[in-house]
């Protein structure tokens, strides 16, 4: 098996408990750039929370490309460069800031300016949120946004149980106007309809010209479904949702013992 290009999950995949890359794992990553072999780290994440990792590991070179909020945006990594951003505008948050008022759920917006939120009472995962991904978090009536913002995803976020009392509250009609993904047992994400990392990779590999079967995607939740589908090596962690190895070829050991390292070595060298 041939494998041109790696996609990489970051949280519960690439990264350990701590958030941090395991030697071994940057080692692996650093053999496989040496064979030539494109890696495309692909994470619910805005760019800001990614671009440290980038720098780690050396993939801000020409012809290096990451895909970040689950696959809404996808860029040149060097230079910034967007190749595709499918984004949700003013009315889409409202829609969304009025739905989780109307089932119980706290929601924000996010893009690389900020995590937005109408909520006075702010969740603790929006705080979360703006922490792990280094954007400020912004307190704003709906009056208060700005109409002409670009938001790449919006997230209904709290415990697992409250959600899970509130999803089947969602209209069909708006689950089928949006893409929504359950990316932790407490964010359920909203994004445009044409965004999921599944499709991001899909439209990557036609730019770059690579066969999907010359693909690995590594993953372990919800958001990584789709890509790890798309893949012709779809790898999950042994750390993974259900739903997760389901959809895989492959489970490799967990994100705290090197199982991207596994993985690749197994299949890519």
């Amino acid at each position: 098996m041939k494998i041109s290009l790696i996609a990489l999950d970051l949280d519960g995949t690439l990264l350990l408990p701590d958030r941090t890359v395991s030697p071994k794992v940057a080692e692996t990553l650093a053999i496989a750039r040496s064979k030539g072999i494109k890696l495309v780290l692909c994470s619910g994440r805005p760019l800001p929370g990614v671009l440290p990792l980038l720098e780690e590991l050396d993939l801000q070179n020409e012809g290096d490309h990451v895909i970040t909020y689950n696959g809404a945006l996808v860029q040149q990594s060097n230079d910034g460069k967007i190749l595709s951003h499918h984004t949700m505008d003013y009315e889409d948050f409202l829609e969304v800031d009025k739905l989780g008022r109307e089932i119980g759920l706290h929601c924000h917006a996010v893009n690389d300016k900020g995590v937005y939120t109408t909520n006075k009472d702010i969740s603790y995962y929006s705080v979360r949120e703006s922490f792990l991904t280094t954007v400020p978090l912004r307190y704003r009536t709906a009056e208060e946004m700005d109409p002409t913002l670009l938001i790449s995803k919006m997230m209904f976020v709290d415990p697992k149980e409250i959600l899970e009392e509130a999803i089947p509250k969602i209209p069909t009609a708006f689950a089928e106007k949006y893409t929504l993904l359950r990316s932790e047992d407490f964010f359920l994400e909203v994004l445009n309809k044409s965004a999921s990392k599944g499709q991001a990779l899909r439209d990557l590999a036609a730019i770059l010209n690579i066969p999907r079967e010359e693909i690995m995607a590594i993953g372990d939740n919800g958001n990584d479904l789709d890509m790890l589908e798309f893949a012709g090596m779809g790898v999950a962690m042994d750390n993974a949702s259900l739903a997760a190895k389901e959809a895989s070829d492959y489970v490799t050991d967990s994100n705290a013992h090197d199982g991207v390292a596994t993985a690749i070595e197994k299949f890519a060298f």
